[in-house]
């Protein structure tokens, strides 16, 4: 890595997002902040780069036209979606969209940032626990639970495909935190999930590449 690491972060202009770069900001990285619209929160953290307008699940041709100042070091897809959907309640077309946000977004955001990512680099992927199928005690929650479930296969493929090129791939589940996403009706912070997250991102390495965490270090199943 470079002497100030690069580092990306989806759905930067709220919560975990949010917290992620303020975290790396006071540690001395450059941030660039991907969103679909900016927040006088984000602004006032005054990232090296806010690029508005990037929906994970729509048209990337400004990402894809997109020149960083330098190979990115970290890249964090953190932008995501949730419906609380039940057997009674759920519809296709909303299940399609929690996938197409949730589980193919970031799979775009790798293959469109790829080329602008260093060798070496991490990718971190914010996923969840409700992803675990050996984990769902309680149900429903059909579209998140299977979305995530999804973005975790893709990503254990992607860290399969990119340990060639000494890329290294985290699913990392950030606990059930304080954000608009839940109402606020979380456990812990945003800030205190962002240490947490950040300390799973430095661990990871080619030996555990491809590793499901929960943000507090505990290995989770499948």
């Amino acid at each position: 890595m470079t002497s100030i690491p690069l580092v990306v972060i989806t759905g930067a202009n709220r919560g975990i997002g949010l917290a992620l770069l303020q975290h790396y900001q006071q540690r001395g990285a450059e941030v660039v902040a991907l969103c679909r619209q900016s927040s006088s929160q984000l602004q006032a953290q005054k990232p090296l780069q806010i690029i508005e307008g990037i929906d994970v699940a729509g048209e990337l041709s400004v990402l894809a036209k997109w020149q960083p100042p330098r190979k990115i070091d970290v890249l964090i897809n953190c932008a995501g979606i949730l419906s609380e959907d039940s057997l009674a309640s759920f519809t296709a077309e909303d299940l399609l969209q929690q996938f197409h946000v949730n589980s193919v977004g970031p799979l775009r955001m790798v293959q469109t940032l790829l080329p602008h990512l260093a060798r070496p680099s991490k990718i971190a992927m914010i996923t969840s626990r409700m992803g675990s199928i050996a984990d769902n005690q309680s149900g429903g929650y059909y579209g998140y639970r299977a979305s995530k479930a999804a973005l975790n296969a893709l990503s254990v493929s992607l860290a399969q495909d990119l340990k060639s090129e000494n890329i290294a791939v985290a699913l990392l589940h950030p606990g059930f935190v304080k954000t608009q996403m839940v109402n606020f009706q979380g456990h812990i912070s945003p800030e205190e999930s962002a240490q947490g997250l950040v300390a799973r991102i430095d661990a990871l390495n080619l030996h555990n590449t491809g590793g499901f965490w929960h943000a507090n270090g505990e290995k989770l199943p499948w």
